[in-house]
């Protein structure tokens, strides 16, 4: 039998090819996850800088001033700390949960990046679902609370866990039913892409701030205590709890909470921004952001960039409200917080609902 060997050379290079396609196919898809993560890190040691130095401003403190410039190396010197910081387990727990629990509190968050976008062209994942996958996504991180809690083997830490749960229960149907409400007077898409697109026309004139003040507000409640911010941070109460769910945790597990929380403050202005503050568009009625600078197709990453910019400083700029809140309102008791939940927001969110969909049948 004779082998051609020109044809071997063809089988060789064809195969060399399909390979290359696999790499290059494999690498595309792994850049953007990984920018996106490195953003989201930076982000979180940005916020951690800012509340330290807005809480030492509050409190007429130095703050941190030793590690960096202006101390913003110090959120990154505290996760060094942590990092190599001896990792405890409970001796009477249940180990597989007291490990698992951190890790599906922080995956169950960054999965809720997938749907953000930054910029037109710039988000992972453009669904029609996207506001309702954020929504069903982060009541996954409640389950890793709960799992922790019990997994400690300690009271104040299950107790933390189901305050958690509750509180994430109660808060998630007022925030859901005020995206509704977007989707159905605005959008008509749970799209975030879509949602950030209807607000485009006139700049501020038309966020949907203006047309939802009642859902911005109890959006801003829901949101502050989905995130456990203070008056709402009752699963880590130290009075009460000593620190909820996270008493027995160290090292690198500590940590991980630690960063779940910000990471979930994040995304929670980012929904802010994109749902309320017209997301990308700059806020000059009747100018687009490609108008406005001349940006065409040949241009487009200069564009992005705008779009970028504008996102991250409403977000960062919105961040101050919870961040103050966090050191001017006193925290809740259990019952205050889920009377507020339950017979408060919730039915001001059926209400604005009720009255959305009442202004959109009669606009028909």
């Amino acid at each position: 039998m004779i082998i051609d060997t020109t044809e071997i050379q063809d089988i060789n290079s064809f195969y060399r090819v399909e390979s290359l396609k696999g790499v290059y196919g494999i690498i595309s898809a792994l850049v953007p996850i990984l920018t996106l993560v490195l953003g989201i890190t930076i982000g979180v040691l940005v916020i951690v800088w800012l509340e330290r130095e807005i809480s030492a401003g509050l409190q007429q403190r130095i703050g941190p001033e030793y590690a960096g410039p202006l101390g913003i190396l110090q959120a990154l010197a505290d996760g060094t700390k942590l990092l190599f910081k001896e990792n405890l387990l409970p001796s009477r727990g249940d180990t597989s949960l007291f490990s698992i629990g951190p890790s599906i509190a922080v995956i169950s968050i960054l999965l809720s990046y997938l749907v953000i976008p930054f910029d037109y062209r710039l988000v992972l994942t453009d669904l029609n679902i996207g506001v309702f996958l954020w929504i069903a996504v982060s009541s996954i991180a409640p389950i890793g609370l709960l799992m922790s809690g019990y997994g400690s083997n300690n009271k104040y830490s299950f107790l933390g866990g189901l305050r958690a749960a509750a509180q994430s229960i109660s808060y998630e149907i007022p925030l859901t039913l005020c995206v509704l409400s977007i989707s159905l007077r605005v959008s008509n898409s749970l799209s975030t892409v879509d949602i950030v697109e209807a607000q485009s026309k006139y700049g501020f004139l038309g966020w949907n701030l203006w047309r939802q003040p009642i859902g911005f507000i109890v959006f801003l409640i829901s949101s502050l205590a989905e995130c456990e911010r203070l008056p709402f941070d009752l699963p880590e109460a130290e009075e009460e709890l000593v620190a909820g769910y996270q008493t027995e945790y160290s090292g690198i597990k500590f940590g991980l909470f630690y960063v779940a929380s910000y990471l979930n403050l994040l995304v929670s202005s980012l929904f802010v921004t994109v749902l309320y503050l017209g997301g990308w568009n700059i806020s000059i009625p009747y100018i687009l952001v490609s108008e406005f600078f001349e940006i065409n197709k040949a241009r487009w990453v200069f564009g992005t960039t705008i779009g970028i910019f504008i996102t991250l400083a409403k977000t960062y700029l919105f961040l101050f409200i919870p961040i103050t809140t966090r050191w001017t309102l006193p925290r809740l008791r259990i019952d205050q917080l889920l009377n507020l939940g339950w017979k408060f927001l919730l039915p001001i969110s059926l209400g604005n609902l009720l009255l959305t969909t009442s202004f959109q049948l009669l606009s028909l």
